[in-house]
């Protein structure tokens, strides 16, 4: 079939007919991109994102610790209190307490900035891990990282809240062979500048992760959540 000038000028408004129809429903369906957050915005979407999960989460494991006190004193529930040591691989009264003692709220405020980068990390983003913790089990649900160790795929928990996320941190805080040095220091005092000095197993920082943790609470003002 040969071409004639008629069939080109169709055919060049149909093409464009459909880069228009295209352009428009591309601009219709796609989500409009968001101006960049202030700092100060970012903190607010943090605050308002974490702050109320950490309560939640406080709050309810203050209430557990204060009712196994309360049966340990009393002998009552010792079935259940066996039952906690064995989840948290301890062998006596004293240590179980010092596992199930919530730790002061402005360092786990602190810890969730600096681990989910102000909740904006995609392992907070995409899988509601607020402190970045890593899966070893390929039976839980979990997301891998974008980067490797070498040959190696780093693997992070996704949690179905945050607030799960949260009750994780602290049961591993409590379980952790690592932080058995702060949970004995928690029996003796709240004051998280002095509490977070015992979290540098926490991160390959060391020493230094203690240090911006009371920069961060200070800075931010978070232990006006402890009272």
């Amino acid at each position: 079939m040969k071409f004639t000038s008629v069939h080109l000028k169709i055919l060049l408004i149909c093409t464009t007919i459909l880069l228009v129809a295209s352009l428009i429903y591309y601009t219709r369906t796609k989500e409009p991109e968001r101006p960049p957050m202030t700092v100060q915005e970012k903190k607010s979407h943090f605050k308002a994102l974490i702050v109320p999960a950490v309560n939640d989460a406080y709050l309810e494991l203050m209430a557990q610790y204060q009712a196994v006190e309360k049966s340990i004193k009393s002998g009552k529930e010792k079935g259940k209190i066996e039952q906690l040591k064995r989840d948290y691989k301890v062998t006596s009264d004293a240590e179980l307490l010092m596992a199930l003692k919530p730790h002061p709220r402005s360092i786990a405020i602190a810890q969730a900035a600096m681990e989910s980068a102000w909740a904006t990390s995609r392992f907070f983003t995409q899988a509601n891990n607020v402190f970045g913790v890593w899966s070893f089990d390929e039976d839980e649900p979990r997301i891998a990282a974008l980067q490797k160790r070498g040959n190696k795929t780093i693997w992070v928990k996704k949690y179905p809240s945050v607030k799960a996320s949260i009750m994780d941190y602290y049961r591993t805080l409590g379980r952790g062979d690592a932080y058995k040095a702060f949970r004995k220091l928690k029996m003796e005092t709240n004051d998280p500048h002095l509490l977070v000095k015992k979290l540098d197993s926490y991160s390959e920082k060391g020493a230094e992760y203690g240090r911006e943790l009371t920069a961060i609470i200070n800075y931010n003002k978070f232990y006006q959540y402890d009272h």
